[in-house]
């Protein structure tokens, strides 16, 4: 299992797949599996039966996870995607920047 790159609140662009160009935050990682769920992409329609949290039931449009692979940072300074690399700063501690800018990723 490799590492993933990818945080929750980033902003990622989908360079692959049905939802090509589409952005969004990302609202979970799922290590395990290497997905990654984010905001407005890859939606499914689940069928719900009527419970106190939906007392209607029907259908529910929600994010189905994304393959990590499929997705690309946000770089902050440009607007597009770069990869991501690490450096340790000064105090010792990893941090993540954008190959393209060079700019730090917070």
């Amino acid at each position: 299992m490799r590492k993933i790159y990818i945080k929750k609140g980033d902003t990622v662009i989908v360079n692959a797949g049905d939802y090509k160009g589409q952005q969004g935050r990302v609202l979970e990682v799922i290590t395990e599996k290497e997905r990654v769920v984010v905001e407005g992409v890859n939606m499914v329609s689940k069928h719900t039966k009527p419970n106190a949290k939906a007392p209607q039931g029907g259908i529910l449009k929600k994010e189905a996870p994304v393959h990590v692979s499929n997705l690309n940072l946000i770089d902050p300074k440009s607007g597009k995607a770069t990869r991501i690399g690490r450096k340790k700063d000064d105090s010792g501690k990893t941090i993540r920047y954008a190959k393209k800018s060079g700019e730090e990723i917070k």
